[in-house]
């Protein structure tokens, strides 16, 4: 698993909108990718099924016709849906976090879970998840979360924490495309209290003293991901105060300590494709006028402008064959997407666990990874020599993990080897904590009382049920019915885990 979720509820809201376009022609789209593989396949069979459709589904049948006959009628319609597949994969991380940033920034939220903070403010998390949050976002259990989004057009901000100690800690600086570019935290720069510039593209000036620059950043906007460890309950009021002490002010109003901290929540609002079915088109064109792509990206996007795809431009003014092929690749495109995320091809799967690549978090101009494995998958994704995570769907024996009484056994001396922590976590088929009577919801080397067994190992117990009071300490709860998956976090893993060395081992079924 390559991140916090498999498919967060955002991308769940996004997969919904855009594939939910209220017209024939969006509702037809998704159906039309099966039809096309169908008529692949079974070409005499789909004939006839396409044409008795054809009136009802006019765009299905112009998919599918030029496969049964050969013959393309309308090649700028046929043109601009596969131009316009590579153009969605290519902008998905514009038009996802348009809507993240209107959602965080601009719209009041009905959880306590939900970040909401205006422009270059911090939201904070105090209270880690639990059983209790339904939000389906395979959630971590060990660190409170520290959201902002930060706008760097102008001039640079200042990101300040205090000394933290010894404590786990990390601030992912990601642009708008989901690629990180630089870390501020223990392992980046040291425990040590600090203030970092972040500077946006084009910015030349000094800094004040003992203000350290970080990378530049490659758009105007970014998103802050900051991640705390939290020991435990009784902890959580010491996280709390370091929170409070986390600082963004921008350069001009940075050491003048009375100056109030401007609160803006003007930000661009997507246009809902229910509403406009090219609305996501349009969110991507404000988007990128909004952050410039690199320059190396100009032949891309001179052949994205063909059917009007780029900083400024405008879908409307294409022809109409073009813009229902544009509706189309919207509507198909995020299930695409979510397909080449589920089907795991990303990963090298060892015992059944699945290892990310080292690439991940940072894959650049490889879009299809950079939209499905980063940006699909929720919000961002650590680089792995931060943080690891590996995910089991599956036992020894290659079987769906379910319902029954299961154990994971980590011989002496063979446990994640790590220079923070690591914890292992399940989850129901909803993405959900499994509810237990410990209110347990991840096993670690921070677990207190984890019994180890004469010869050094350490098994620890995944079942529904508990295994007796003698080994409750080694008890992680799994669903009653229904399938599960576990996650195995590792954060600050020696290299060893990043280039898949180190072999987790397996999930075992017991009979």
């Amino acid at each position: 698993m390559p991140s916090e979720a498999t498919i967060n509820s955002t991308g769940e809201r996004l997969r919904q909108q855009v594939t939910g376009v209220a017209s024939t022609i969006g509702r037809a789209a998704v159906a039309t990718g099966r039809a096309t593989a169908d008529a692949v396949r079974h070409p005499k069979a789909t004939a006839g099924h396409a044409r008795r459709t054809s009136h009802a589904l006019p765009l299905m049948w112009q998919s599918v016709k030029p496969v049964l006959t050969g013959h393309v009628t309308d090649w700028r319609r046929e043109y601009a849906y596969t131009l316009g597949e590579q153009a969605f994969v290519y902008g998905f991380p514009y038009i996802y976090n348009a809507g993240l940033r209107h959602r965080w920034v601009a719209r009041q939220p009905d959880d306590e879970m939900t970040p909401y903070a205006p422009v270059n403010h911090f939201w904070h998390a105090r209270k880690l998840f639990d059983a209790s949050d339904r939000q389906g976002l395979s959630p971590n259990n060990d660190t409170l979360y520290s959201f902002a989004w930060v706008d760097l057009s102008e001039e640079p901000v200042v990101l300040s924490h205090p000394d933290m100690g010894d404590r786990y800690f990390t601030f992912e600086l990601v642009g708008i495309t989901s690629d990180n570019y630089d870390y501020v935290g223990g392992r980046a720069t040291g425990p040590h209290a600090g203030d970092f510039a972040l500077i946006g593209p084009g910015w030349t000036g000094d800094l004040p003293d003992g203000v350290r620059r970080t990378a530049t950043a490659p758009s105007p906007w970014i998103v802050i991901v900051g991640r705390t460890l939290v020991t435990g309950e009784q902890d959580l009021p010491n996280v709390h105060a370091l929170q409070d002490r986390y600082r963004l002010v921008p350069l001009r109003l940075f050491g003048k300590d009375a100056a109030p901290l401007p609160a803006r929540r003007d930000v661009l609002e997507p246009i809902d494709a229910a509403e406009d079915p090219l609305g996501p088109w349009k969110t991507l064109n404000a988007m990128l006028a909004e952050n410039p792509p690199p320059p190396h990206h100009e032949v891309l996007l001179r052949q994205f402008a063909e059917i009007g795809v780029g900083p400024g431009l405008d879908v409307e003014a294409q022809p109409e064959s073009v813009r229902q092929s544009l509706v189309r690749a919207a509507a198909t495109g995020v299930p695409m997407l979510e397909q080449q995320l589920l089907s795991g091809e990303w990963a090298r799967v060892v015992n059944g666990w699945r290892y990310p690549p080292p690439q991940l978090g940072r894959f650049g101009d490889d879009f299809l990874r950079r939209a499905a494995e980063q940006s699909l998958v929720g919000i961002a994704v650590n680089d792995p020599e931060e943080s690891c995570y590996l995910a089991a769907f599956h036992d020894a024996d290659g079987a769906k993990l379910s319902t029954g009484r299961y154990e994971l056994r980590f011989e002496a001396g063979s446990l994640p080897p790590v220079d923070a922590f690591w914890s292992l976590t399940v989850y129901g088929e909803d993405r959900n904590l499994v509810p237990n009577p410990l209110g347990r919801y991840s096993i670690g080397d921070r677990t207190p009382g984890l019994v180890t067994g004469a010869d050094g190992s350490l098994t620890i117990h995944l079942r529904p049920e508990s295994p007796g009071a003698a080994e409750e300490s080694n008890w992680l709860a799994t669903p009653d019915h229904g399938t599960w998956y576990a996650a195995l976090r590792m954060y600050l893993p020696h290299p060893a885990v990043v280039d898949a060395l180190w072999e987790c081992p397996p999930i075992k079924r017991l009979t």
